[in-house]
């Protein structure tokens, strides 16, 4: 009877880790449309207002953009369930200049991970690395969740008010820091970090879930 309950254990555990690998990956789906609607990288007839979080959030409605982001998604949804991510980045870049001009960084930690290595990629990025034995979060309610994650894209909505404004056409890109193991698919290559090169850097706020921490920081180019 005592080993049936610890297997049942398991996998309320392991619904739990699933849930909130979920959670995080449609944050960075929102994330990466807000930051592309507020930072005016698209034109604004471009987005759809939908209602999320308790906010009214902005997707992009062009085709090809929904396409490039669904794709990363969909792959990003198995490595976050997997616990293969520590961290995914929105860079900007501008279409005149070939220069990287914004660099959004949401750093990943995951608790519970069962002390497994990290990967070669985190190894050499240590400094932006998350702990490997972070310590896992309280409980949280939906709500508290909720508030944390609306704080957050009230920031990014905020942001204006700080970054430079962008000039001429940009385009971006999204990395995702995944483990050496991972299963990669062979559409997606490798790439090099896209720093923004003597930037500035401005720390946003975070919010956790029982199994998972995101840490938010936008670097951007200072314009002289």
């Amino acid at each position: 009877m005592s080993v049936e309950r610890e297997k049942d254990k398991s996998k309320v555990h392991k619904l739990q880790l699933k849930g909130s690998s979920r959670l995080v990956a449609e944050f960075f789906n929102y994330s990466i449309n807000t930051i592309l609607f507020q930072r005016g990288v698209y034109p604004a007839e471009d987005f759809t207002a939908v209602k999320k979080y308790g906010l009214t959030m902005l997707i992009s409605s062009d085709d090809q953009v929904k396409a490039y982001i669904k794709k990363i998604m969909s792959q990003l949804d198995k490595w976050m369930i997997g616990g293969k991510i520590s961290k995914l980045v929105v860079v900007i870049t501008s279409k005149d200049t070939g220069e990287h001009v914004e660099r959004w960084q949401f750093d990943v930690q995951i608790f519970n991970k069962g002390g497994k290595k990290g990967s070669s990629k985190r190894s050499a990025d240590k400094e932006n690395a998350a702990p490997e034995d972070a310590a896992p979060t309280p409980e949280k309610t939906d709500a508290e969740i909720q508030s944390e994650i609306q704080s957050i894209f009230r920031q990014i909505t905020a942001s204006v008010t700080f970054l430079p404004q962008l000039e001429g056409d940009c385009t971006f890109n999204v990395l995702v820091y995944a483990d050496a193991d991972s299963d990669v698919p062979m559409e997606w290559c490798d790439s090099d970090a896209k720093e923004i090169k003597n930037g500035e850097k401005v720390q946003l706020r975070s919010f956790s879930t029982t199994n998972h921490k995101v840490d938010t920081l936008v670097s951007y180019r200072v314009v002289s």
